[in-house]
C-alpha cells in the first residue's frame, strides 16, 4: 500500500482518536458506549500512523501532497 494521508489529515486523525478516547474512558467511563467509542478510536488512530486510509484508497482520495511522494 502507498500512504494517501498527508500531515494535516495526521493530525485531525489523532485529535478525532484523543477526542473519542477521552469521550470513552473520562465522560461514558465504564459503559457500553464508553468502550465502543474507545474501540472506534483505534481506527483513526492507526490510519494516522500508518498514513494509509483503505477508504481513500477505494474513494481515490490523496491529501499527502504530490511533490513530497516517492515515484
Amino acid at each position: 500500500m502507498f500512504n494517501n494521508v498527508g500531515t494535516f489529515d495526521r493530525l485531525i486523525r489523532f485529535g478525532l482518536a484523543g477526542v473519542l478516547l477521552y469521550l470513552g474512558f473520562s465522560v461514558y467511563g465504564g459503559s457500553a458506549l464508553g468502550i465502543g467509542l474507545a474501540i472506534i478510536a483505534i481506527i483513526p488512530a492507526l490510519t494516522a500512523l500508518i498514513g494509509t486510509c483503505p477508504l481513500y484508497s477505494l474513494l481515490g482520495i490523496n491529501t499527502k501532497s504530490q511533490h513530497l511522494q516517492k515515484p
